[in-house]
């Protein structure tokens, strides 16, 4: 299908003076997690909650931060989330657009809000 970019908008929601920043962000429908480059955690000022150990796509483990809360902003879109604090790109994975209700679209490589539920996010609880 090849790399499907979007720009989100991050926040910090527990320090409404800080300017939110607008990343280019890969949507990875097969990672898990937000990620997000320590240079992003810093500019927020998010607090480290945790670590985490990952395992990386060539099998090895790491320890990273864990911080949060952050605010994703896609679209008419709002989420909250934890993020590991590592690589060089942000990352939106597959709890994020979960929680957002969005969607890749494979044909135009791109993430859009779903098109089942265009104007509200959507979400099965039961």
């Amino acid at each position: 299908m090849g790399l499907v970019n979007a720009k989100v908008i991050l926040r910090n929601p527990r320090k409404d003076e800080l300017a939110p920043i607008e990343v280019d962000a890969l949507a990875d429908s097969g990672a898990v997690h937000l990620c997000i480059p320590e240079h992003i955690s810093i500019q927020l000022e998010l607090e480290e909650i945790d670590k985490k150990e990952v395992t990386l796509a060539d099998g090895s483990r790491k320890l990273v931060p864990y911080v949060g809360p952050i605010e994703i902003r896609f679209k008419n879109r709002i989420g909250f989330a934890g993020a590991l604090v590592m690589g060089d790109q942000s990352l939106l994975g597959a709890i994020s657009m979960e929680d957002m209700d969005l969607v890749i679209i494979p044909k135009t490589r791109t993430l859009d809000v779903n098109p089942a539920s265009p104007n509200i996010a959507t979400s099965i609880a039961k």
